[in-house]
């Protein structure tokens, strides 16, 4: 019997294995669960310096639990697929090669990053817990998933299928419809010149913005009565990857949108929410978001900036750093601290800051208000920069919910999408890098062959496709939880954190398929890599994100 002829059978037998195989890893994931939180408490609550102390092994649960989400939500999109009679054969072998070298990492060393790997024995587990948590179904997964006739034959399948999304992803009519129109776009007016813009670190241009909110993209998930199309996050998903996988820049300005939008819409008052979501739904007014310091990072609970309110204006003075587009926005949502003698976030609030457009020439041309741009190695086209506040200022009506100390709550409402839709950047950045990878692989001859006939070729681009698959579905699974107004944190970040790693990969890969060329500026896959690396610093570093994902563990371990 042929494989393509066995499969049928072996696609009923998968439902069940991967099932089995995800409780399996629930239950060794319980028992590293309970050994790490053992390490980390103290009188019965985990203790923030013990956790601090324990880092690797903190951080190596969050990487397991995400893990074990990455491949549960990977065995629902085979049983909706199947469900519905569209889990065809490159799509089982999409799952099969996932489930295969995904359990073999959480049973072996699951990459953290390049230089740490994060093995049970760091997670408390005994060789013999293991032991124990190994099903049958789980061996079988592991020793017949990731194999090299399988990498082979899904290669072989992706160089006939001709499509850039590799495999079904599961989404309905109207999301599949959204994706082809954002495709087009992106395909027609953004991939041809997003190295240009890249290597001359220009602006998008003002043209492509217009066309952006034309299609909806600003108002994406805005109520209709705020002038929104009043859609889903799974909905920003699907646009944010394929608009990240013309130029991460094109992708990202919807980002701003979607963080002002939520902001307002969580904590704005009436009148707030009838003047600015329409306005920023049309694309009218472009908002950047100004919340980071030059010596505070992800640590918001420092932040010094003040807010001093004089009649029906609050000067704002002190320093703000990697701010994005900043310059073209005409909206800043902007956090400060109105109350000095409230420690930590209490004392925090957040301003809607109006200023003017400016240009290159005059990039701030408001009172009160500089700055200067922070040369980056990749994700341009926005231009980020630090901005000093020395007496700028801002209406008093502004205040954000008109209430102030608020400020960190309402942000902390905005996170699980923010991160959402970072990881949906992430998906489309990491398929663009499996794109360029493979054409190089269709057009390039070695040694009297396409590279795609070299197996440590080919095998890079499987797993490219399998990862980008898995990236993908969790990442969906986030925004859907989301949608259904669940507390969507854990999962949210699982989604970025992972979802992060593999597009480096996936560049890093891509580059070295290119080989010599891929360091040469004049390819675009040297533009993705450097692209792809910042999506595990923003929105979270991935040693942030860890940290949080293994506090929510353990805090409803005990």
């Amino acid at each position: 019997m042929t494989l393509a002829a066995a499969r049928p059978a072996a696609r009923s037998d998968l439902i069940g294995q991967a099932r089995e195989a995800v409780a399996a890893m629930d239950a060794l994931l319980a028992d590293a669960t309970r050994a790490v939180g053992g390490r980390v408490a103290a009188d019965g609550r985990i203790s923030a310096k013990l956790l601090d102390r324990e880092q690797r092994a903190a951080h190596g649960l969050a990487w397991f639990a995400t893990y074990a989400e990455a491949l549960r939500q990977l065995a629902a999109y085979a049983e909706r697929m199947s469900a519905t009679a569209r889990l065809g054969e490159l799509e089982e072998l999409i799952v099969r090669v996932g489930f295969g070298e995904y359990l073999a990492q959480m049973l072996g060393g699951i990459p953290m990053s390049q230089g740490e790997m994060v093995r049970p024995g760091d997670l408390g587990l005994t060789m013999e817990q293991v032991g124990e948590r190994v099903t049958p179904a789980v061996e079988k997964l592991i020793s017949t998933g990731n194999t090299a006739e399988h990498r082979a034959r899904l290669v072989g399948l992706m160089r006939d299928h001709h499509g850039a999304t590799v495999g079904d992803c599961g989404l309905d009519d109207t999301l599949d419809a959204i994706r082809e129109e954002m495709r087009k776009f992106a395909e027609s007016e953004v991939a041809p010149h997003a190295h240009q813009w890249h290597l001359t670190n220009s602006y998008i241009p003002m043209e492509v913005i217009a066309h952006m909110a034309e299609l909806g993209v600003f108002g994406l998930t805005i109520p209709e009565q705020y002038g929104g199309m009043g859609l889903g996050k799974e909905s920003m998903c699907v646009v944010s990857e394929e608009l990240s996988r013309g130029y991460i820049g094109v992708g990202s300005l919807g980002t701003r949108s979607e963080i002002a939008a939520e902001l307002i819409l969580g904590g704005g008052t009436d009148e707030q929410k009838a003047k600015w979501l329409p306005q920023i739904a049309s694309g009218e007014v472009l908002p950047t978001a100004v919340f980071t310091e030059p010596n505070t990072g992800s640590d918001l609970a420092s932040l010094k900036t003040r807010a001093v309110k004089q009649g029906d204006v609050y000067k704002v003075s002190g320093n703000k750093t990697w701010i994005t587009h900043p310059v073209r926005a005409d909206l800043m949502t902007l956090l400060v601290r109105t109350d000095p003698q409230e420690p930590g976030y209490r004392g925090l609030s957040m301003l809607l800051a109006e200023k003017p457009r400016g240009t290159d020439d005059d990039p701030f041309p408001a009172p009160g208000m500089s700055g200067g741009e922070i040369e980056v190695l990749g994700y341009r086209g926005m231009k980020e920069f630090e901005i000093g506040f020395d007496g700028f200022e801002v209406k008093a009506e502004n205040l954000l919910g008109g209430a102030e100390g608020q400020g960190f709550k309402q942000l902390m409402q905005t996170f699980e999408s923010a991160r959402i839709q970072t990881a949906a950047r992430a998906v489309g950045v990491a398929q663009a890098a499996m794109e360029l990878g493979s054409r190089y692989a269709e057009e390039r001859i070695q040694f009297g062959e396409k590279l795609f006939a070299f197996p440590r070729v080919a095998d890079k681009i499987a797993m490219m496709a399998v990862e980008v698959m898995i990236a993908r579905q969790i990442t969906y699974f986030a925004a859907r939880q989301k949608d259904s107004g669940r507390r969507c944190d854990l999962e949210a970040g699982m989604a970025k954190l992972l979802a992060a790693r593999v597009a480096w990969a996936a560049a890093d890969n891509a580059v070295q398929i290119h080989g010599g060329n891929g360091f040469a500026l004049e390819y675009p896959v040297s533009r993705v890599l450097c692209d792809a690396r910042i999506l595990s610093i923003f929105e979270g570093a991935a040693e942030i994100q860890a940290q949080v994902i293994a506090r929510r563990l353990l805090d409803g371990s005990n």
